[in-house]
């Protein structure tokens, strides 16, 4: 400490190693000593300004660890620097510790942070990783400024990398605003009967209308269709959009699927129908002649659990 009763915050940097080239595990243990010796509001001020200081990515994720552990805002201008690489050299060694910036920024639930997870989202030229994070982030963050530009970036066709696509897509399924359908629904419009590197994306995409409880026809007919598509993760995530749909059509498709040639499919369905009509659905399974031995086994097994069937 300073006369004055400020922290001398150099001095400190000094005594733990930071910023220097020395073992990076010599410098997290000094850092654990710190927290015998300050409170936790001066270990945050402390390991802020470590973090605007510090070179070494082992010990950088340490101090980001610690700092979402705290979870005070007054940590998210130094991560959301780091995460900008703002002032430091664009390394690839940077790259795991930006993506760790992203998550603990997402923690912190505040609105300032949607712009700069969206400029790394958007930048084609950043690594793939970070933007995945960032992606994640704003659907984490639960802030729906940033779905028009995720909608953007899920229905991008020169996006280059699928994956970033995929995780738009899971990220409006967290927030769950329907201005996100018409968009989600073109895609499974679009990408119909392909299979391979899209198939992810669908996938996604379904999944993110089930969240969405979005029920018009344009939605029930795409995930109608899904279920003939060829992947069966496909098919099984259409099966479970369908069962949070409130249409009484849906049910009818879902007892269909019992018959799907895949038994991961038709087991599926059994759970759907569990989920919707209860003990009532899986007595109409065990009794019906056309029903594979599959689906009255998952009936059974799931009566079992419940205690209902011996």
């Amino acid at each position: 400490m300073t006369e004055n009763g400020n922290i001398d915050f150099n001095k400190i940097a000094s005594e733990c190693e930071i910023g220097t080239d020395s073992d990076s595990s010599s410098t997290i243990s000094l850092l654990e000593s710190l927290k015998a010796k300050f409170t936790d509001i001066e270990l945050i001020a402390c390991f802020n300004f470590f973090l605007g200081i510090e070179q070494r990515s082992a010990v950088l994720l340490y101090l980001l660890k610690e700092l979402n552990r705290f979870k005070d805002t007054s940590s998210l201008e130094v991560i959301t620097d780091l995460l900008l690489l703002k002032d430091r050299e664009d390394r690839d060694e940077y790259t795991n510790v930006r993506v760790q910036c992203a998550k603990v920024i997402s923690n912190f639930k505040d609105h300032r942070s949607v712009f700069p997870l969206l400029e790394c989202l958007n930048n084609k030229n950043d690594h793939y990783k970070v933007r995945l994070s960032c992606a994640d982030a704003l659907g984490r963050l639960g802030d729906r400024y940033a779905v028009v530009s995720l909608i953007n970036v899920v229905s991008d066709e020169e996006e280059k990398s699928v994956y970033i696509r995929e995780s738009a897509a899971a990220a409006l399924g967290m927030l769950g605003d329907v201005r996100a359908a018409e968009s989600l629904v073109s895609i499974l419009e679009t990408k119909s009967g392909i299979m391979d590197k899209f198939s992810y994306l669908k996938e996604r995409v379904i999944e993110a209308l089930g969240k969405l409880n979005f029920n018009n026809d344009r939605v029930f007919r795409a995930l109608k269709n899904s279920l003939s598509d060829e992947n069966p993760q496909v098919r099984i995530n259409a099966i479970e959009a369908l069962m949070e749909y409130d249409d009484v059509r849906s049910i009818e498709l879902i007892e269909k699927m019992l018959e799907d040639k895949d038994e991961d499919v038709a087991r599926n369905a059994v759970t759907a129908l569990y989920n919707i009509n209860g003990e009532s659905a899986m007595n109409k399974i065990l009794e019906s002649t056309k029903t594979s031995s599959a689906c009255k086994d998952e009936a059974k097994k799931i009566l079992e659990e419940e205690g209902i069937y011996e």
